[in-house]
């Protein structure tokens, strides 16, 4: 048995179960059973694969099949420039979330000493990512799981930003400490009753996606807190639903923030909003 019949025999089960993505999720799943290069692998297909190895990649066929996400099965994922450790504790990261990152490198140039804080800090993949282009910069983190704490402690460590992020549990009703120039937050903004429909919500936590009836009561909170705790002319930028610009805009203006700018996604939605607190 070599590496292209085992390609072939994970391209079947998944293409039977329309997966769109069966070539790639297949090649993915094999790699990692073989810790080896997607490069490596094309090149290699006559190589030999022992049964061992074969039904380890066979059991990560089977996970996928049923759904679950890549990122889960290889507990990794691409994120900005790097790579972030991932489990069920935390949410898989999204390329649209990348926004905030490059907005945040936007704001802060690379020889400016800020202070950031993110709320709902997660696996740790944003504000990681920010911290290790600016290098002057320190942050907080918090978020109340627990799980998801050791997380973001671990790929701040993996990634040398350890240093400069303390990484706090608690809810952000109940964080009061510092004043900021930059707040970042991807909080829960879907709506309870939309949950059911998410192709992956049986495997991601969905305390992180549940933004309650409306889908922006963690939003109100993200805002009003950073209303609180931003320095004059700091920025909030905040992830938000695709129907949620005019409610958040609202939120926003009563609490004293000018909306510089609001970015759409790669599928042209309504993504993310860059705010400035006046006042």
């Amino acid at each position: 048995m070599n590496l292209f019949y085992a390609l072939n025999e994970g391209y079947n089960i998944l293409k039977l179960n329309q997966k769109n993505s069966y070539k790639i999720d297949a090649e993915l799943l094999l790699c990692e059973s073989l810790n080896i290069s997607r490069e490596k692998l094309i090149l290699n297909l006559n190589q030999k694969i022992s049964i061992l190895m074969f039904n380890n990649f066979l059991s990560k066929i089977k996970r996928r099949k049923e759904n679950e996400p890549i990122a889960y099965i290889t507990k990794k994922k691409e994120f900005w420039k790097n790579e972030f450790y991932v489990n069920k504790d935390v949410l898989v990261p999204r390329p649209e979330t990348e926004h905030l990152v490059e907005e945040s490198l936007n704001i802060i140039s690379k020889n400016q000493k800020k202070r950031l804080l993110e709320i709902g800090i997660g696996s740790g993949c944003l504000i990681t990512s920010v911290l290790k282009e600016r290098k002057y910069c320190s942050a907080i983190g918090i978020d109340c799981c627990s799980r998801a704490l050791k997380i973001a402690k671990y790929n701040a460590k993996l990634h040398h930003i350890n240093n400069r992020i303390k990484i706090l549990k608690t809810d952000v009703d109940n964080f009061n400490s510092g004043k900021y120039d930059l707040i970042l937050s991807n909080p829960p903004y879907i709506e309870k009753h939309q949950l059911k429909y998410l192709g992956v919500s049986d495997y991601e936590p969905l305390k992180a996606l549940d933004g309650g009836i409306d889908g922006i009561e963690i939003l109100v909170k993200v805002i009003l807190k950073a209303s609180q705790l931003l320095k004059i002319n700091g920025k909030l930028i905040i992830e938000i639903g695709s129907n949620q610009k005019y409610k958040v805009f609202k939120i926003l203006k009563k609490h004293n923030f000018y909306i510089n700018k609001t970015i759409k996604d790669f599928s042209k939605y309504d993504r993310c909003i860059v705010s400035t607190k006046i006042s």
